[in-house]
């Protein structure tokens, strides 16, 4: 809201009709402010009733008046509710028969609208003069008058500071000892958790001790039972030593006896010295690069694959994305790995046979998840090192004799474990013995 004003060119000195009116407005409308709008000289005002406040705050509300544009325009915007035609006369300059002049004249120095000035000391009480003045007294009491309510003005301005400076260093002590109080509080507060705290350590101290106690009590119990273990693994051991020598014994007399059965029969059938020169070694050596058929079958057929497998002790070794990704390589690499563990867990538990599958690993970001069923060795092969690599150290690791079996269709595999002893089969028998399963 916005209210017109004239040029203020000095404080006006209202006739004590209208300035009462004017303080009576002021002091009704302040009781009706929120806290947060009420100008800080006139809060210790505010406090008290609207009677009251006009008489004992008189001064402050009309200092603040005078001063305050803000609150000023507060006083009218209730005018405007309560006085609504003498606030719209008072606007548009007319007359207003019904009200009285100095109601008028409070509204006019409030709105300051163009003329205002005129308005207000237009019902400005007549001064008593002495009989037959002349000018110059006339002058100088006018002086006077004006320098005495100049004075009572900066007087009545400067108190409602000091009362202003007075109400904020009450509030000050105010808000200083609520906050000693606080800290007192959270203090109190403070103390009472450590005391909490303290008992709560020495219980924790106490079930520590007994604790500390137990332990020992039962590492004693241990080291007691450890040296009884140890007493019956050295009369164990002892025992096996025995038995063992027994054993060596026994076995030694058969061999002897299987040695010398196999030197008399040998004499008795009258055998030829074996025939045979270097250059045969190396011919069949490449001869044995195709896997010859095992009675009659191919290869690829999964009838040898399943009678390889029925060998007591056989060894089955899977190159396992060269047999997935011949078989299923449409599907993920997750899903190929767990369809060949399901099928090789099935064939574990038919054949008996000790089944490792290895896949490779090295270009792996993140360590692979993956559940071997019950039979089934899963192994993944290192960054840097292939499959391959790891199927060939385990066929070398095996020892001499053991029957192996190793499924890839990697040549290079083939060969390579041919040549430590073991058959390699094609990764379509596997397929198609796990299809026929």
């Amino acid at each position: 809201m916005s209210t017109r004003e004239g040029p203020e060119p000095g404080a006006v000195v209202l006739p004590a009709a209208v300035r009462e009116r004017v303080v009576a407005l002021a002091a009704e409308r302040l009781g009706t402010l929120p806290a947060e709008q009420v100008p800080a000289p006139l809060k210790a005002v505010a406090r008290f009733t609207p009677a009251k406040r006009a008489r004992l705050g008189a001064a402050a509300l009309a200092a603040a008046l005078e001063n305050d544009v803000v609150f000023r325009q507060r006083v009218v915007e209730g005018l405007r509710t309560s006085a609504p035609e003498t606030v719209a006369a008072c606007e548009a300059g007319t007359a207003l028969p019904a009200a009285p002049p100095a109601e008028l004249a409070a509204v006019a120095y409030l709105l300051r609208p163009p003329g205002w000035r005129e308005r207000v000391a237009a019902v400005r009480e007549p001064q008593p003069t002495p009989a037959q003045p002349g000018p110059t007294e006339v002058d100088a009491v006018r002086r006077l008058t004006e320098q005495l309510e100049a004075l009572r003005a900066t007087g009545r301005a400067e108190a409602e500071g000091l009362r202003a400076e007075v109400a904020a260093a009450r509030a000050e002590v105010v808000a200083v000892r609520r906050r000693v109080r606080e800290l007192g509080d959270r203090a109190g507060r403070a103390e009472a958790a450590q005391r909490t705290a303290e008992q709560g350590l020495e219980q924790e101290r106490a079930v520590l001790a007994v604790d500390r106690e137990l332990a020992r009590d039962e590492v004693r119990r241990l080291q007691n039972r450890l040296s009884e273990a140890e007493q019956e693994l050295v009369a164990v051991r002892s025992s096996v030593r025995q038995g063992r020598h027994h054993d060596e014994i026994r076995l030694r007399v058969l061999l002897d006896a299987v040695l010398g059965a196999a030197a008399g029969l040998r004499r008795e059938l009258a055998l030829a010295p074996v025939q045979g020169r270097p250059a045969d070694l190396l011919a069949a050596e490449y001869a044995a690069a195709e896997v010859p058929p095992v009675q009659g079958r191919a290869p690829d057929d999964p009838a040898l694959l399943d009678a390889l497998l029925g060998v007591p002790l056989v060894h089955l070794l899977v190159d396992g994305y060269n047999v997935t990704k011949g078989g299923y390589g449409e599907v993920s690499l997750q899903a190929q790995r767990a369809r060949l563990l399901t099928g090789l867990g099935a064939l574990a538990a038919r054949t008996a046979a000790e089944v490792t599958v290895v896949f490779d690993g090295a270009e792996r970001v993140a360590p692979l998840a993956a559940t071997a069923p019950r039979g089934v060795r899963l192994l993944f092969s290192a960054p840097g090192e292939t499959a391959d690599e790891v199927l060939r150290r385990l066929v070398r690791l095996e020892p001499v004799g053991r029957p192996l079996v190793v499924v890839s269709s990697d040549r290079e595999v083939a060969d390579g474990v041919r040549a430590s002893g073991a058959t390699p089969v094609p990764s379509v028998a596997l397929l198609r013995l796990l299809g026929r399963a």
